[in-house]
C-alpha cells in the first residue's frame, strides 16, 4: 500500500516572508520542490506546505484569493507537549504571524492555540493526551 501523504497549498504574496515564518515554526524547506515561485515545506513525512506565490497560484485556479482577515479553513497540527504548542504559537509571532487569533482552548485532556500566517493563513496547534485517545475498553 502507497503511504497517503497531504499536500497543503496556499497562496501567499510575499514567499520570503512566508519562508521566514514556515522556518521559524519549524518547518524545513525541500529545495528539491522549491524555486523563485515557490517553496515545498516538510512538517513531516506525510505533511507538506506548498507555498505559491500569488502568479504561479493563478496557473492552478482563477478562484478569487480570500479577502485579508476572513478565514476559509483552519489547518491543525498535532505537537508533542502543551509547552510545545505554547512554543509554536509564540515563534509565529516573532516570524510575521499572529499568535493566539482566537483565544486559547483548555480542556484538560486537550489544549489548543491558533496562530495565523503572516498571509492570515489560520493554523492551530494541538495537544491531546495519549491516555484520553486511548480506546476505552
Amino acid at each position: 500500500m502507497t503511504n497517503k501523504m497531504l499536500f497543503i497549498s496556499l497562496p501567499v504574496a510575499d514567499l520570503q516572508a512566508a519562508l521566514k515564518f514556515y522556518e521559524g515554526i519549524g518547518l524545513t524547506r525541500n529545495p528539491a520542490f522549491s524555486d523563485d515561485s515557490g517553496a515545498c515545506m516538510v512538517w513531516s513525512e506525510a505533511i507538506y506546505v506548498m507555498l505559491v506565490s500569488h502568479a504561479k497560484w493563478r496557473s492552478f485556479t482563477q478562484r478569487p484569493f480570500p479577502a485579508p482577515g476572513s478565514a476559509g479553513h483552519m489547518l491543525t497540527l498535532s505537537i508533542e507537549s502543551r509547552a510545545a504548542v505554547d512554543a509554536i504559537n509564540e515563534a509565529a509571532a516573532a516570524h510575521g504571524g499572529k499568535a493566539d487569533v482566537n483565544p486559547p482552548e483548555d480542556h484538560g485532556f486537550m489544549f489548543t492555540r491558533d496562530f495565523a500566517d503572516p498571509d492570515g493563513h489560520m493554523w492551530a496547534a494541538c495537544w491531546m493526551d495519549p491516555a484520553a485517545m486511548a480506546p476505552k475498553d
